[in-house]
């Protein structure tokens, strides 16, 4: 019986130890997975999220500061484009009659083209030292006046100090201008620039002190002159004599 008991007390301790053996070696399995799990999985998602808020905001300073050159660069356009010649000369204040003219002879929309142009411009004392009557016959008479005002303009775009290298110029009425520099002073056919170099988007416009006549107007000129000149004369003569002839009469 004793013998029985000792076997069946040794089986129970084996059965013991090798349960406790099984708990041992089964929980560091179970257990090692789950860490490892745990740490891998936090440091990518830690990293992925980083990343995605650094990418949206650069985007977004990107973009804003690209919109904010983009203002900018209107705003300069806006505020740094120069008014073509008619709006230049409007703006002066001092080209009133000739704006006039321009609008009679309807070549105000031509001074606002592209050109480039260079407007040799009679400021309005230029037109009130004409002749009297010379004004008003010009705006009577559209052909003249339209010579006339081209004859003041050249293409291309000359400032005073290329000036100093041409002697002549050549106008849209066809006609050439004689132009002559001292001492910086400009001259054109005469006429005194005493404003140079006023810029405009198209163009430049030098203002004059006399008006430029071409040499074909001038010749209507003369011409109307001569015959003025001759009926006054025919008109004295006649008085004259009739005159003479009251006189003898009354002898």
């Amino acid at each position: 019986m004793k013998s029985g008991k000792w076997t069946l007390l040794v089986l129970a301790a084996l059965v013991a130890t090798l349960m406790v053996c099984g708990c041992t070696s089964t929980s560091p399995e179970g257990q090692t997975p789950s860490p490892t799990e745990v740490t891998t999985t936090v440091p990518i998602g830690e990293t992925e999220t980083v990343t995605e808020t650094e990418t949206v905001t650069e985007t977004e300073t990107v973009t804003v500061t690209e919109t904010e050159t983009e203002m900018g660069n209107e705003t300069g356009n806006e505020t740094g484009t120069t008014a073509d010649i008619v709006g230049v000369a409007t703006d002066a204040g001092t080209f009133t009659t000739l704006l006039t003219a321009l609008d009679s002879a309807e070549l105000t929309a031509a001074l606002q083209e592209e050109g480039p142009y260079t407007v040799f411009a009679p400021n309005d004392a230029a037109f009130e030292a004409l002749p009297a009557g010379t004004l008003d016959d010009l705006l009577a008479n559209t052909t003249e006046l339209t010579s006339v005002l081209q004859y003041h303009v050249v293409p291309g775009e000359f400032n005073a100090t290329s000036l100093e290298d041409v002697e002549t110029l050549e106008t849209l009425e066809g006609e050439m201008l004689n132009v002559s520099v001292t001492d910086g002073v400009v001259t054109v056919e005469g006429a005194t620039v005493v404003t140079a170099d006023i810029e405009a988007s198209n163009g430049i416009i030098h203002e004059i002190d006399a008006v430029l006549l071409p040499p074909t107007v001038m010749a209507v000129e003369e011409v109307a002159e001569n015959e003025t000149t001759e009926s006054e004369a025919i008109e004295t003569e006649t008085t004259e004599t009739e005159t003479t002839e009251t006189e003898t009469t009354e002898i």
